[in-house]
């Protein structure tokens, strides 16, 4: 796995947190863990839900559809709002499939820092190679 698709260490701290505990269907963490676009995401619970935020800090972003359990069994995929229901699954696999289907263009490893810091690092662009350099002969010119 290339470094940009390895979880950070605070991310991976975080799952495994939820992997030893119960707030949420362990077979739900266990197949969210298993997908590793979701992996490198920050997960984070709520109210037995599965959310998954693309920044470490609070507050997280809320553009990602997150997992809730439905009475009766199975799964409900909803969001990023909570007034979006996306759809149904019977298990936690299709439900966390259905999640990794449904990422925002260009998602990928959990940005460190909060969702206003992310949206400032996301504002200013990538940058290339050489273009520091660049800037630097226009300057000296």
């Amino acid at each position: 796995m290339s470094d940009d698709r390895r979880p950070s260490p605070v991310v991976e701290a975080a799952w495994q947190d939820l992997l030893a505990g119960d707030d949420v269907d362990p077979a739900l963490v266990r197949a969210a863990y298993a997908q590793p676009r979701l992996r490198q995401l920050f997960p984070w619970t709520g109210m037995w839900e599965l959310h998954f935020s693309r920044c470490t800090e609070h507050p997280p972003t809320w553009d990602v559809p997150y997992i809730t359990p439905r009475k009766g069994g199975g799964f409900l995929v909803a969001g990023p709002s909570r007034s979006q229901t996306v759809g149904e699954a019977g298990t936690a696999e299709a439900a966390v499939a259905l999640v990794a289907r449904l990422l925002p263009p260009g998602c990928g490893r959990a940005f460190l820092g909060d969702r206003h810091e992310l949206a400032a690092h996301e504002q200013k662009g990538p940058v290339r190679v050489g273009q520091e350099s660049a800037v630097k002969r226009t300057d000296q010119a």
